[in-house]
């Protein structure tokens, strides 16, 4: 059993600790445990009862109201308006509490019911990846344990494979190299890549991690590729910047090399002229959609 204390609760749910002390102290609608040195602190069960509080007092139910209902009558109520409701934040909320319970049916059912209303970029892009930022919040301030992160990793990623498996590519499109420099782990948002452009009909070649610059080159020799695209969140290990960036926009020939990642903004680097950077997500979706526009 995980225990809370207020300020994880507050990270996860969102909720002010403030607000979650005058629900306990005015409303008794949270009842902590306390240690033997009578710290309080807060169990599994007093986080789920407040996700479900939460989800109904935003969604117009008052507080006041909950705290004559029983705990049963708010799960009840709750897990029905999760499953109904089409707020992203509602959702969202969802998915935090089923990787919370490590709760593979949960998480999946939000996931697939925002892909039958939405479509699957959507769900991406509205849904799984402000998911992943409070995911990386709650990493950085110890709320959750690595056994969550990688319960949620492969879930997604599991989705992510079968959507690009569905994806036919034209024979008469671009051709993507894609790939994960040494020491690096961006393969959700490459896969994510993968998928947009094979959606849009692109012909893509994904590398996978741990690519070599000597890789690259003997790859784009065989695949004449159009673009290779590469992702660098984390400092390079063993060479500048500048110099892993000449030797890529080298190896790959008369391709064209598109960059992302928050490497290429910290530092002044000098771009050969076939190396394009593009700021995150966002502008990597408005490229591909200028590819579109091109073809």
């Amino acid at each position: 059993m995980a225990i809370y204390s207020i300020r994880d609760l507050e990270k996860l749910t969102g909720i002010k600790a403030h607000t979650i002390r005058i629900w306990e102290q005015r409303y008794g609608l949270i009842t902590p445990a306390r240690t033997d040195t009578n710290i309080r602190y807060y169990t599994d069960e007093n986080l789920r009862h407040l996700f479900n509080i939460a989800l109904l007092n935003r969604n117009g139910i008052k507080i006041s109201k909950l705290a004559k209902m029983t705990a049963n009558e708010i799960a009840a109520k709750g897990a029905a308006l999760a499953q109904n409701n089409p707020n992203p934040n509602s959702q969202i909320d969802a998915l935090t509490l089923s990787m919370i319970d490590l709760n593979e049916e949960g998480f999946e059912q939000v996931f697939a019911e925002y892909v039958s209303l939405h479509g699957f970029e959507r769900c991406m892009l509205e849904l799984i990846y402000p998911f992943l930022d409070k995911l990386r919040l709650l990493w950085l301030t110890n709320s959750i344990s690595p056994s969550h992160e990688k319960f949620v990793g492969q879930i997604i990623r599991r989705k992510l494979m079968c959507a690009i498996d569905r994806s036919l590519p034209r024979h008469d499109t671009p051709v993507f190299l894609l790939f994960s420099p040494e020491g690096e782990s961006q393969e959700l948002t490459l896969l994510f890549i993968q998928y947009l452009l094979r959606s849009k009909g692109m012909r893509v070649t994904y590398l996978g991690a741990n690519v070599t610059i000597s890789d690259i080159k003997d790859s784009c020799q065989t695949l004449r590729p159009s673009y290779v695209f590469t992702i660098l969140q984390e400092p390079l290990p063993r060479q500048p910047l500048q110099g892993y960036v000449d030797q890529l926009s080298a190896a790959v020939g008369d391709s064209e090399v598109l960059l992302s990642g928050q490497q290429f903004f910290v530092g002044p680097v000098q771009y050969p002229t076939n190396a394009h950077v593009l700021n995150g997500l966002p502008g990597t979706l408005q490229f591909l959609d200028s590819i579109k526009v091109r073809r």
